[in-house]
């Protein structure tokens, strides 16, 4: 051992240049493995309150809403519609997204992929990460991956207060009249708020419940202030609101 000890000293006295990069190298290391990994974020305790479920709710309180119902996988035949895109107009919504090429983007509550494919048309350098909580949901994006042929479009399993994307992954999230069910809105937009780049932007559509019009239970409608008020508790800031649409919102936050 001690022979070739000396061996290997002698060989960097002859080779001061390789000497130098070996101790650059040892000092790239030792940075490396003694930094501190940054820690998750840490999310107090949302005060929720119970009250008494209504026929759409789940008795869950959020700042004086309650949470409505999921409407589950069996539901998917009503995503897909054909009359989507007279009563709500789809193609507007995602002509007012403001998406570079190269976007990465994160469509929360993905369902079926009714929004998820058709924004992946405007991404041909980016990617549609297409993001639910139901395997049975994620089966058939990736079944429909496949039959359209629609190589940008990643499906993946989220939890129920947890988008489970790496910090600063994503350029935008999109959620599509889904908001309102999540029954952990406080740590599902923290996750979001991590993942989301800094600027980031968040679109949210959502029907109108200021309109009696808008023909869909009151429980799966949101008011504009009740929107801003949630989501500025979350850190978002508010951009602006399209009002250009038959049913719906399009509200518009940003990760400062």
């Amino acid at each position: 051992m001690r022979r070739e000890v000396v061996s290997l000293l002698g060989m960097l006295k002859r080779h001061p240049v390789l000497s130098s990069v070996l101790l650059l190298g040892g000092a790239v290391a030792l940075f490396v493995w003694s930094r501190p990994v940054a820690a998750s974020p840490v999310v107090p305790p949302a005060n929720y309150e119970a009250c008494a479920a209504s026929s759409d709710g789940i008795g869950k309180v959020w700042m004086g809403r309650e949470i409505a119902q999921v409407m589950g996988h069996p539901g998917i035949g009503w995503l897909e519609r054909t009359d989507r895109e007279k009563e709500e107009a789809p193609s507007k919504a995602i002509a007012l997204l403001d998406l570079a090429p190269d976007a990465v983007l994160a469509d929360i509550g993905a369902g079926s992929g009714y929004y998820s494919f058709r924004i992946a048309r405007k991404l041909p350098q980016g990617e549609v990460v297409a993001v639910d909580i139901q395997p049975e949901m994620l089966d058939f994006l990736k079944a429909e991956s496949a039959k359209q042929g629609v190589k940008n479009v990643r499906p993946h399993l989220g939890a129920i207060d947890d988008v489970r994307l790496p910090s600063a992954s994503i350029d935008a999230a999109l959620m599509v009249d889904a908001y309102h069910e999540f029954d952990h809105p406080v740590e599902m937009l923290a996750s979001l708020r991590s993942a989301l780049k800094p600027k980031g932007r968040i679109y949210l559509l959502e029907y109108r419940a200021e309109d009696d019009n808008v023909p869909i239970k009151p429980h799966h409608k949101m008011t504009e202030a009740q929107a801003r008020k949630e989501f500025a508790a979350a850190g978002f800031r508010f951009v602006t609101n399209k009002p250009d649409l038959p049913w719906q919102h399009l509200l518009i936050f940003e990760k400062p």
